[in-house]
């Protein structure tokens, strides 16, 4: 009785000693809770305040046009029809259904106006902060550091181009679906305490497939997951990085060798092949030949100092930086070289410091993929490409420098004041790189200016002087990208086009056929095949031209010009059945007024009145400039 009452008053006694540690705890969570929400609402509001005026800005006439406004099957808003097409089309040299889904939901609320999916480009970035916000908290514990690295992402210049660009929903998107994987692993691991959860595993790899339908960038999502297994989660069975410090509420898992942590990835690891076999696929790796492998690995190691320097020190800025045509200066290699292994000498030196080897290793891991080893384009670097990989250096400065600050003893206010001025300078920086976005004309003159031999940016501003009616300055621009770069398409195709227009009938016939020698098979060919048969048209030449549009629908069924041409020569020679039948392909591929007006002549001719009319008013409705008929008659006539 006696031990039974003394266990009884030890019992009570625990009880009553445990009631204020309980009441301790439960107060912090209360108060982290509240913390974390009034830290993600700044991070919201923030965010929002700073790109907001994305709203105005129209579409970025590189990629905008070809991935929405010219793009039938965008265009015409989201149906079974586009669905079908998003999963089985390579258009864009990249397989991305379910961000030609989001393209063409965007159009069934908005149509063809720029600022709804801008908003929605500005949402998602709000996402993918309080998402890398969350994801961090609940992985380290720490709410103020992971707050400043979500603060960083969310303001840093480099990321203005992922945001502002419409096209670029492919990087929100797949960002979004990276960081749920992450939290979702997470999440496995913490219910895989004694055995494998097969379904929170498999929800990570749903999430990982889904991603990579948006954007290939993230197929090193299994190697960071390794990097997480290392840090902050400390799963791999060796000596223990640095104890973490900050409010974790749960345990953390048990130590593993590193092939089980390995292994355990295979899965992901068939989903990375896959993806990889989609992306060789849809690419063809068609520009392997134009910068040999030697030049694209010694500028490799330069393009990781760059982006370095740029996550540092913002300037310069564009949407895409030039491929050097030569090789880098031998000296430039050695040193770049010599800082990458000196850093990651340097950070394997302090593995006690877990973060500063997992996000060294970020940054360089989830470049490898965009940093030109593999180089499709004509692009050395982009600053989309760091919307991943810079997250690993943020990770890196904020617990690198709140470690120094703890050491040393630094005042939690001092580290706050610091942080907001850190904050509020890039916020005004990436302010000011948002006005060039907000017209085309000063995104190219201010790319021109900050880059070398850029002939992409000539060609752009080109086009854009052609709309505004100054030819005469587009063509300067136009034989400059040329002067860069003799084979460049773009360049050209519209000087072609203006010497057709201009009645130099044989000098456009003479550069389509010298383009047409070095295009390989595909959409582009097609469109110089059918350019030349509009030339032909005009020269009264229907063997010539029947032949090049022929081989325009060959090679690219959708090519409009080819089927409008095909119509016309049809009509020319009488057959006004096959007229019809060709003008309805045109019109399939792309509605434009001159193929409903002359679909709509050649339907009075067959005595189709009623459909005459209806092809009639639609030609009519699309006609922007002149009399749909008397355009129809004179190509006819000619």
């Amino acid at each position: 009785m006696k031990t039974s009452a003394s266990a009884a008053r030890t019992r009570r006694r625990s009880h009553r000693s445990s009631q204020p540690a309980a009441k301790a705890r439960s107060g912090l969570l209360a108060s982290l809770k509240k913390q974390s929400f009034l830290l993600g609402l700044a991070l919201a509001i923030t965010t929002v305040v700073v790109y907001f005026p994305v709203s105005h800005h129209p579409f970025v006439n590189y990629d905008d046009l070809a991935y929405i406004v010219d793009n039938p099957h965008i265009s015409a808003g989201l149906d079974w029809d586009t669905v079908g097409w998003a999963f089985t089309t390579f258009d864009q040299f990249t397989w991305h259904p379910l961000t030609w889904l989001s393209h063409a939901l965007d159009v069934q609320f908005f149509q063809l106006e720029p600022g709804g999916p801008h908003v929605m480009n500005m949402l998602w970035q709000v996402m993918n902060v309080l998402l890398l916000f969350w994801v961090l908290r609940r992985a380290t514990g720490y709410v103020g550091r992971s707050a400043m690295v979500a603060g960083l992402f969310a303001l840093h210049p480099l990321n203005v181009e992922s945001v502002a660009w419409i096209a670029e929903r492919k990087n929100l998107l797949s960002m979004m679906f990276f960081l749920l994987g992450l939290a979702a692993y997470r999440w496995y691991v913490a219910g895989s305490q004694r055995k494998p959860n097969v379904g929170r595993y498999t929800l990570v790899a749903l999430l990982f497939a889904l991603g990579l339908m948006c954007k290939p960038q993230i197929i090193t999502f299994p190697f960071v997951l390794l990097l997480w297994d290392y840090w902050p989660l400390q799963r791999l069975a060796v000596q223990k990085s640095a104890v973490l410090e900050g409010t974790l509420t749960e345990p953390l898992p048990p130590a593993r060798s590193f092939w089980f942590l390995v292994k355990e990835k295979t899965p992901l690891f068939l989903i990375c092949a896959a993806s990889a076999v989609m992306t060789v696929l849809s690419q063809k790796l068609a520009t392997l030949g134009e910068y040999p492998f030697s030049i694209r690995l010694g500028y490799t190691f330069i393009s990781y100092v760059k982006y370095l320097g740029k996550a540092v020190w913002p300037t310069r800025l564009a949407p895409m930086y030039p491929h050097p045509w030569h090789a880098s200066p031998l000296w430039q290699v050695t040193t770049s070289l010599l800082l990458v292994a000196v850093i990651t000498a340097l950070v394997l030196a302090a593995r006690i410091r877990g973060y500063l080897l997992v996000g060294w290793l970020w940054f360089l891991g989830t470049l490898v993929p965009m940093i030109g080893l593999v180089h499709v384009g004509n692009h050395a670097m982009a600053d989309r490409y760091t919307y991943l990989p810079f997250i690993g250096l943020f990770i890196m400065a904020c617990w690198g420098v709140s470690d120094l600050a703890s050491r040393q003893r630094v005042p939690a206010v001092v580290m706050w004041g610091a942080s907001m001025v850190v904050l509020l300078t890039l916020a005004i920086v990436t302010r000011h790189q948002l006005n060039y976005w907000n017209d085309n004309v000063t995104l190219w003159t201010h790319t021109l200016q900050v880059t070398n031999d850029n002939y992409i940016a000539h060609d752009n501003l080109a086009q854009l002087l052609m709309q505004r009616g100054q030819p005469d300055e587009a063509m300067k621009h136009y034989h400059t990208a040329l002067a860069i770069y003799a084979s460049d398409p773009s360049s050209n195709l519209s000087i072609a086009v203006y010497d057709h227009q201009h009645g130099r009938l044989h000098e456009a016939i003479a550069r389509y056929d010298q383009m047409i020698t070095i295009t390989p098979d595909g959409p582009a060919r097609a469109e110089l095949f059918s350019n030349r048969g509009l030339v032909y048209l005009d020269l009264r030449d229907s063997a010539e031209a029947q032949q090049s549009f022929d081989k325009a629908v060959a090679l690219d069924p959708h090519n409009y010009r080819g089927w409008l041409g095909l119509g016309v020569l049809a009509a020319r020679s009488g057959d006004a059945e096959l007229a019809i039948q060709n003008l309805r392909r045109a019109i399939a591929a792309k509605p434009t007024a001159i193929a409903y007006s002359l679909l709509a002549q050649a339907l009075q001719q067959t005595g189709h009145t009623a459909e005459a009319q209806a092809a009639h008013d639609q030609a009519r409705m699309l006609s922007k400039s002149g009399t749909p008929q008397a355009i129809a008659e004179g190509v006819l006539g000619q």
